[in-house]
């Protein structure tokens, strides 16, 4: 039975009106809760002090998904709800669980044990299910949005993101509780941060994104069993690297966890940079093999070709088109070049058999964004703004 119009408005009411409502009280109180319950451990100075050291980090990761992100830009919107979700209903969520496994493991084990447990078994299990809930919503509800293995390397690196913004709140604000700043002897805010926002800034972010990897893979394979395989494979390496990390920081000895970090961790950043460098070579080609059936259908002008094919000059071009005509402009020429993008991986997607049945639809918004935005440019240009 079909819906009646009124329904239909309620329906989309609903979702466009209560659910973002609810969705950010829940971040919001989450937020909130994990301020309180993080000053009242280690002061409100400490946990000023916390949040400042915290920045640095988090800039640098944040600046590195950007430019990850280059290609075909996710909205705004959702990477700051991804950074939120990490920040927050991640974080809080987290804390919970990991909490009750260390008073259950010091009441079964003994006391001082229940640490260990929530360190090397609870924290990689839950930690990375809870970051990794909010990219497979993405999968699930916002499909459109989810391209492939890059995209899901960015989401998940932005929950990353703002979940280790919170953890080193913490870590940094209770280091300056209890050492001040330091000094050779003792182990203060300054070697916290040489630790956790020098040597391992993208600890996070390397054991979310292989969830957001295997998401990435899902989302653009035919085949059935791999859709599946892929995503539980990125969680599993996700909670092995996270074990791993935190067993040689909590059990092992100085060289172990030096051992981890130069051995293990670094190897795999490395191949993922390469990795996401491999991908995104893949789609530069993916445009470009796009752009001359957009030429021929009359919706791209042949002479942008070469500006549409590379980011060097996609950016050079919005950066003269924002001097002369100014940043509206420059915003339009923006959204024509993402409409190019979104589009060729589209037809990719096609190609490969994995459009679904809106594509025909979504792709009829994505020309009428390329032709309405194109014809923009050409009037400020006529009429010299």
């Amino acid at each position: 039975m079909s819906q009646s119009p009124i329904q239909h408005r309620h329906t989309t009411r609903r979702r466009t009106v209560m659910l973002p409502a609810v969705g950010l009280v829940v971040l919001a109180g989450s937020g909130l809760a994990l301020l309180a319950i993080s000053t009242a451990k280690v002061g409100l100075v400490a946990e000023l002090v916390g949040v400042v050291a915290a920045i640095v980090p988090v800039m640098m990761i944040v600046a590195a998904l950007l430019w990850v992100d280059r290609w075909e830009p996710e909205p705004a919107r959702l990477l700051w709800l991804a950074f939120g979700w990490g920040a927050s209903v991640a974080a809080i969520t987290a804390l919970l669980i990991n909490n009750t496994a260390e008073a259950v493991g010091d009441a079964l084990l003994g006391n001082g044990h229940g640490d260990t447990i929530s360190a090397v078994v609870s924290a990689p299990l839950f930690e990375e299910a809870a970051k990794g809930a909010f990219v497979v919503g993405i999968m699930i509800w916002l499909r459109n949005e989810l391209d492939g293995v890059i995209d899901g390397v960015v989401y998940a690196g932005f929950v990353a993101a703002g979940f280790a913004f919170t953890e080193n709140i913490y870590y940094f604000g209770r280091a300056f509780a209890e050492y001040g700043f330091g000094d050779p002897t003792t182990p203060g805010v300054i070697t916290a941060f040489i630790l956790r926002g020098v040597l391992a800034p993208f600890c996070h972010p390397l054991f979310t994104a292989m969830i957001g990897i295997g998401i990435g893979v899902s989302v653009r394979t035919p085949n059935r069993a791999v859709r599946i395989l892929a995503p539980v494979g990125g969680y599993l390496a996700a909670v092995v690297l996270h074990a791993m990390w935190n067993a040689a920081a909590t059990l092992g000895t100085p060289q172990t966890f030096l051992n981890v970090y130069f051995l293990v961790m670094v190897p795999i950043f490395i191949s993922g940079v390469l990795f996401v460098g491999w991908h995104r070579r893949r789609e530069q080609r993916i445009v470009a093999d796009a752009l001359p059936g957009m030429v021929e259908r009359g919706w791209v002008d042949i002479t942008d070709l070469r500006r549409l094919s590379n980011l060097a000059a996609r950016r050079a071009w919005r950066a003269r088109v924002a001097r002369r005509d100014g940043r509206a402009a420059a915003r339009t020429l923006a959204g024509y070049q993402a409409a190019v993008t979104e589009l060729a991986f589209l037809w990719h997607a096609d190609r490969l058999g994995l459009a679904d049945a809106g594509a025909p639809e979504r792709e009829n918004q994505l020309v009428a964004a390329l032709v309405t935005s194109r014809a923009n440019l050409s009037q400020r240009r006529a009429a010299g703004r």
